[in-house]
């Protein structure tokens, strides 16, 4: 039986610290947060390896580098208020209830929501809140947001989420050409323009709703 306190330190040191992971507090969240509880049962053997994790109708948990990566590319700080859109099961939204103030996790799946709700509250994550609804129109009830956490790929970032990040707001994702390796990309908005910056290769699944528009046939 695989010790999981073991697999996680393991995935600490090995996975993210040796890809430029140096994030203090971003190492000790996913230090803290139990994986294997995010997975389906069947995959909780492999909850610790270097890649996404299937969940069930085209959905991942991203691959740990990943994910610490973007994290750390949003500088989150414990006075910030963070949209994440695409819960899925959880588990990034409880890496980000130790970084952050508070949490807004967006999720437009019934199933995977359901799943996201019991295991944050099994781990206690009462700085989160679970909004179901569309992942392109963001949740403007609670905006502006000091960091938006898009997890997953996208084709572009919807206006409607764009606007709901605070001046001097940070979102980061996963940007993907139709064709190629995504790009793990850091946007900001300085004097209410945003601006972006790729900073590593990633690969991830496109979120619902955030696929390219469909071509125009003649």
């Amino acid at each position: 039986m695989i010790d999981s306190r073991v697999a996680r330190l393991n995935m600490v040191e090995s996975q993210l610290r040796t890809n430029k992971v140096t994030d203090e507090a971003v190492l000790a969240a996913f230090l803290a947060v139990p994986r294997e509880r995010f997975v389906p049962p069947e995959l909780s053997g492999i909850a610790y390896i270097d890649d996404n994790l299937p969940l069930g109708g085209g959905r991942v948990l991203l691959a740990p580098m990943v994910l610490a990566r973007l994290l750390q590319l949003a500088s989150v700080r414990s006075e910030d208020k963070v949209l994440e859109i695409g819960a899925a099961t959880g588990y990034a939204a409880a890496i980000l209830a130790r970084l952050a103030e508070h949490v807004v996790t967006l999720e437009n799946d019934g199933r995977l929501a359901a799943v996201a709700r019991a295991r944050l509250k099994e781990l206690t994550a009462g700085n989160v809140t679970l909004v179901e609804g569309p992942l392109d129109r963001g949740y403007p009830a609670g905006a502006p947001y000091d960091v938006i956490v898009v997890d997953g790929a996208v084709a572009a970032i919807p206006d409607a989420v764009a606007q709901e990040l605070a001046e001097g707001g940070r979102l980061v994702t996963v940007v993907k050409p139709e064709q190629g390796m995504g790009s793990g990309v850091l946007m900001t908005r300085i004097d209410g323009r945003l601006s972006q910056r790729p900073a590593f290769d990633a690969a991830a699944p496109l979120l619902p709703g955030l696929q390219p528009a469909p071509a125009f046939v003649f």
